[in-house]
């Protein structure tokens, strides 16, 4: 639904909340259940918008999760049972392993949304400035 995007990048929480209604009186109807549930819980995924603009794309792009999913899924469907759940769990770490070499492109503005980071939560993150 490229109508949600609309909600969560919005640049302001108030405009975020014209777009969360629009998206209900265009979409109510069909999807009644989620659009509930982002009613009703809008005070707390509102809070997103207390982040700077780097932050809360970091918070909304996935597709580096999404990604690491797929790749894992691709591999314990192909299997039909484990031994054990030790056996599963082997089998993740080998194939995170072999992900993570493929991980080579920094995210996007990382060095100004780090500095955001760091001003927002203190000392809960540590910059290796050396």
């Amino acid at each position: 639904m490229a109508d949600l995007k609309l909600v969560y990048r919005a640049d302001t929480k108030t405009i975020a909340e014209t777009e969360l209604l629009n998206l209900e009186e265009k979409w109510g109807e069909k999807y009644p259940v989620v659009l509930d549930s982002w009613n009703r819980n809008w005070h707390k995924l509102s809070t997103y918008f207390d982040y700077t603009k780097p932050i809360r794309k970091l918070i909304y792009t996935t597709n580096a999760v999404e990604g690491f999913h797929r790749q894992i899924r691709k591999l314990t469907k192909t299997k039909g049972a484990f031994t054990s759940d030790e056996a599963l769990l082997k089998l993740v770490y080998f194939a995170s392993q072999q992900i993570s070499k493929k991980w080579n492109s920094p995210l996007q503005n990382w060095s100004l949304t780090v500095q955001q980071l760091a001003i927002k939560f203190g000392e809960r993150i540590k910059l290796d400035l050396a």
